[in-house]
């Protein structure tokens, strides 16, 4: 993991102004890279709004949708790497709105590799899907990237597209003008600043702060979770190495270990545990909710063994690290210092036994 490698070049980046676009900013400015963003206003109390992340880089607010002002900004900043992000993230969101959904995650990533068709100045590209692209059999082992895309939700579905989508132009516009691009398909992220409606971890912490019981909806449910800088960090590690060589352009899970696989029920246990001021969480999976899928699991193995990626944090960590950021925002901390710490002592464990490339 080389942050280095990213100074003086020019980074895009769609959806800058969502969770994890905001942490990726940070990142990206600290290294010296010169970021542009492209995305939605934020919302308010958001991670960018908080931290200030529009200062020190070029942001553009507007929606992916729009193709004619995205080829614009393409034309003017003339990126190297683009990663991205933007999308409507949320599944409870996508059955209340099926076709925004559809046509932001799907539409949204053509008009993004149109634009990079078109460019002449990219060279390394990564398309940020989710750990939900796979048709969900509810089997044990996890899923591997060769395995059948699929989704039973509007959301899940959507990503799958995006994925089609991606190895469409890879084929037919990118691949013969040597441009390399690659899907990322991360679990659940988490991690301080994240302020999603129907989320875990921010759920979690709302309750926290007013003193009150978790409400969790689906307590049985396994998903694989993991810190933010986790999925980030291999996001940039994808596009540095195959910016370098053709060779390491792909589809890519990244996933923490299996013991980091577990309930809802569990993670929120792990939650409680760390915030301390006797927390507690409420079983509310009799209030009914829509489909989301009971298991999931990701097999890693091909990350790790073609890039040398591994996790650096432990789901213990990763919460105990999501806790102390969330505390000391709502402490009125210097939220940059937090950050920037964390930030380093990931990277330090990273030189310590995480990635091996």
């Amino acid at each position: 993991m080389n942050l280095e490698f990213f100074k003086d070049k020019t980074v895009l980046i769609t959806g800058h102004t969502g969770f994890k676009g905001a942490w990726l900013c940070h990142i990206l400015k600290r290294a010296g890279a010169n970021v542009c963003g492209y995305a939605l206003e934020a919302e308010r109390g958001s991670l960018f709004e908080v931290l200030s992340v529009s200062e020190g880089m070029n942001s553009i607010i507007n929606d992916i949708r729009d193709m004619a002002k995205l080829a614009q900004v393409f034309h003017q900043a003339n990126p190297e790497i683009v990663l991205h992000f933007a999308a409507q993230p949320l599944v409870l969101d996508s059955y209340a709105r099926p076709a925004y959904t559809f046509d932001t995650n799907v539409m949204g990533t053509v008009n993004l590799l149109e634009c990079v068709r078109e460019s002449e100045t990219v060279r390394s590209v990564v398309i940020v899907t989710t750990d939900k692209v796979y048709k969900n059999l509810e089997w044990a082992y996890g899923y591997r990237e060769v395995d059948t895309l699929g989704g039973s939700d509007p959301y899940s579905a959507s990503k799958a597209c995006a994925e089609i989508v991606s190895e469409a132009y890879r084929t037919s516009f990118l691949h013969p003008k040597n441009t390399p691009i690659s899907t990322a398909r991360a679990g659940n992220v988490i991690g301080g600043g994240d302020i999603s409606a129907n989320r875990i971890i921010p759920d979690c912490v709302r309750a926290a702060v007013k003193g009150k019981p978790i409400i969790i909806r689906n307590p049985s449910s396994v998903r694989p979770y993991q810190h933010v800088l986790e999925p980030l960090c291999a996001y940039l590690h994808i596009a540095e190495l195959q910016y370098k060589s053709y060779d390491f352009a792909g589809n890519y899970n990244i996933g923490p270990e299996e013991s980091d696989c577990v309930t809802t029920g569990e993670l929120a246990d792990i939650f409680c545990n760390a915030w301390g001021e006797n927390q507690s969480w409420v079983d509310a999976s009799d209030l009914g909710a829509p489909h989301e899928a009971n298991l999931l699991r990701l097999d890693c193995s091909k990350i790790r063994s073609k890039l040398g990626w591994r996790p650096v944090w432990n789901l213990k960590t990763a919460i105990a690290k999501t806790v102390e950021w969330e505390k000391a925002h709502h402490a009125g901390e210097d939220i940059t210092t937090v950050m920037n710490n964390q930030i380093d002592e990931y990277l330090e464990g990273v030189e310590n036994g995480g990635f091996t490339r």
